[in-house]
């Protein structure tokens, strides 16, 4: 009864996503107000089914519904409880499920946010989302039915990719489909803009929030990411420019540009054609991602199995992009810059600098992230590129965007004098040379990470000079130090939060530099009682244990790890054996620390437990990634607050 419940709901969803486009753009056309409240009544109506979709998918996982295919695949009877929720966006039918249940809710928010508002652009927005919508529905309908029968029906499942039974598949998915699917809205919005003919600044003042939220979202994706492949894969990394990881990182560059493009032409009404471009660009990247996951063509600890689906988002990202950049080039004379560049060194050209930078990066990372399909089709041969490329090729353009991260807001507009910028950024760059110089004093060598260092001291002073001058101004009305703050950042809220933000990213580049150059590790095979030192710590092997687990067997290692002191941690790093996987899984286990982590991967052992060889490594500075992550959320909520100038 359930897969053809479920089955029945996703056709009704995707019947009732189609009218409401329809409708809507009837009632762009027509002006009936009946057809518009249609259109909204059936986005209200597919959200209501998806997400009774999601409800009988969750119902078949929690009861082991194994006359559902996608639930027999995907968990078994010793799954815990809360795997066997997340098994629901664990594989290719499902992640469709959740990323459309997403993109409806989002759509409903437009619905309520919007149905009163901007009667020109509203009836086009509400019909490029359902559009959208549409689609993923009819991926759900065609090429991947989540509710497909199997029989004969199984007594147990093969249950959940090893992998993906950590607490990161909870979050990690989650926000990186948040991310993508929330750039609909200003995509959306940017086609409705260009139908009607207003090229304005009007759409892009509507949707800055929205692009803020994805924005945040996707950069929440991105470091959860990193963290789950730090704590479960087991190699002591965060980043290995793995094809998946690059294709959530395209469109957060993108957006990255889009989000200081926009506010040279809120400023001086130039850039209109770019920022379109720019947004079509993000919303496509979305889409190539989600082809990349879910076609499988390329391999990835990440994606999804192969199949048709691949052929459906290909044509829906030729077809989404094709009609917009069509779209665009018919309201070309619409597009005109009204103002113009007055000089090189001005706070539009950095801007733009930026701009070009971050595309730049975008486009190497694609190229990279492709070149191995290239050179398939054309030679025959699939040629991998690796971490060395990627890095040769954007740390250049990284460590320039830190630089332009502290010029870009404190530059002048239009033409910058001498003396704006001997009083901005004298000091700052002094700091940076000073930060720079006393890690070469300390025996720092390594001339890439001297240079960040030297710019994140470079970009922070910036950020605190601008902040102490500003504070400095509102403490002339009588106000303390910390109420002139407090008040300073409520009533500038864009400007500070956006500086807010680029702390969390120095931060988070300070973790980049730090792991990158200091980072030690050492392979060792120890008998039991022996020990092992590497960077001050001392290892020692105390024993193994093996137990059953409810859908899987473990070997456990203790290893007591000391650090000068009389105590120690003990360490319990393991293998785990899954019936359905041929090799065992690294369990890593690790103890945290504000400069460095001390991290213990068990390998080979012997069945007696008389030996046993492990990987242990000291990774400095790697928490500062996740410590920016939180400075970048503070600076994200407070960028998203009502602009309290414009309230007054």
């Amino acid at each position: 009864m359930i897969p053809e419940l479920g089955y029945g709901a996703t056709v009704a969803a995707l019947v009732l996503a189609l009218w409401g486009a329809a409708a809507a753009v009837m009632s762009a056309r027509s002006g009936s107000a009946a057809l518009l409240r249609s259109g909204e009544r059936a986005a209200v109506g597919a959200f209501a089914l998806i997400t009774a979709c999601i409800a009988l998918m969750l119902y078949a996982f929690l009861t082991f519904d194994f006359s559902i295919q996608y639930v027999a695949i995907n968990t078994n009877r010793g799954t815990p409880f809360y795997y066997r929720i997340t098994a629901l966006w664990g594989a290719l039918e499902g992640s469709i499920v959740l990323w459309s249940w997403m993109l409806s809710i989002y759509t409903l928010i437009v619905v309520f946010q919007y149905r009163r508002r901007q009667p020109e652009l509203y009836p086009w927005v509400l019909s490029v989302m359902l559009g959208i919508l549409a689609f993923f529905l009819l991926v759900m309908t065609i090429p991947a039915p989540p509710f497909e029968r199997l029989t004969p029906i199984p007594p147990d499942g093969r249950g959940l990719n090893p992998l993906l039974q950590d607490s990161g598949m909870i979050t990690h998915p989650v926000a990186l489909y948040l991310g993508f699917t929330g750039f609909t809205v200003p995509f959306a919005f940017a086609m409705a803009a260009l139908i009607v003919g207003r090229t304005g600044e009007e759409w892009i003042t509507i949707t800055r929030r929205w692009t803020i939220i994805a924005w945040y979202f996707l950069s929440l994706g991105l470091l959860i990411g990193g963290w789950w492949s730090y704590h479960v894969l087991g190699w002591g990394g965060y980043w290995a420019w793995d094809p998946v990881e690059n294709a959530a990182f395209m469109p957060w560059l993108t957006a990255t540009a889009f989000l200081h493009s926009v506010m040279v032409q809120e400023r001086r009404r130039m850039l209109k054609l770019w920022n379109l471009s720019l947004i079509i660009l993000t919303f496509g990247l979305t889409i190539f991602g989600t082809f990349l996951t879910r076609s499988g063509i390329i391999g990835s600890v990440h994606s999804f199995t192969q199949g048709s689906i691949g052929i459906f988002f290909l044509g829906f990202l030729a077809l989404a992009l094709l009609g917009s950049f069509s779209l665009l080039a018919s309201r070309m004379e619409r597009l005109r810059a009204e103002g113009v560049l007055d000089s090189v060194v001005s706070r539009e050209s950095m801007f733009l600098l930026n701009n070009l930078f971050l595309v730049a990066a975008a486009f190497t990372v694609f190229f990279g992230t492709v070149f191995p399909l290239l050179s398939e089709a054309v030679r025959g041969v699939k040629i991998s590129v690796g971490a060395p490329f990627f890095n040769l090729v954007n740390i250049p353009v990284f460590l320039s965007l830190l630089f332009l991260m502290g010029v870009g807001p404190l530059i002048a507009w239009r033409r910058a004098s001498a003396e704006n910028l001997k009083r901005n950024f004298l000091k700052p760059v002094l700091a940076g040379f000073v930060a720079a110089a006393a890690l070469r004093a300390v025996g720092v060598a390594n001339g890439l990470v001297l240079t960040a260092m030297g710019l994140v001291v470079f970009v922070a002073s910036t950020i605190a000079l601008d902040l102490f001058r500003a504070v400095r101004a509102r403490r002339r009305s009588g106000d303390g130090w910390s109420a002139a703050t407090w008040g300073l950042l409520l009533r500038q809220n864009r400007r500070y939060g956006g500086f807010i933000v680029h702390l969390g990213i120095l931060v988070v580049a300070l973790g980049v530099a730090g792991s990158q150059a200091w980072s030690v590790q050492k392979e060792v095979t120890l008998d039991r009682g022996q020990s092992a030192e590497l960077a001050g710590y001392h290892v020692r092997f105390d024993g193994l244990s093996a137990s059953e687990e409810s859908n899987h067997a473990k070997v456990t290692g203790a290893f007591t790890v000391t650090n000068g002191g009389a105590g120690g941690d003990v360490l319990h790093p393991a293998k785990k054996f899954y019936p359905q996987d041929q090799s065992p899984i690294a369990a890593v286990d690790y103890r945290l620390g504000f400069f460095e982590d001390i991290y213990v991967v068990l390998g080979d052992f012997a069945n007696d437990g008389s030996h046993a060889t492990i990987k242990v490594q000291v990774n400095r500075m790697v928490s500062w990634l996740w410590m920016g992550g939180f400075v970048l959320t503070l600076g994200a909520a407070l960028a998203i607050l009502p602009d309290a100038r414009r309230t007054a």
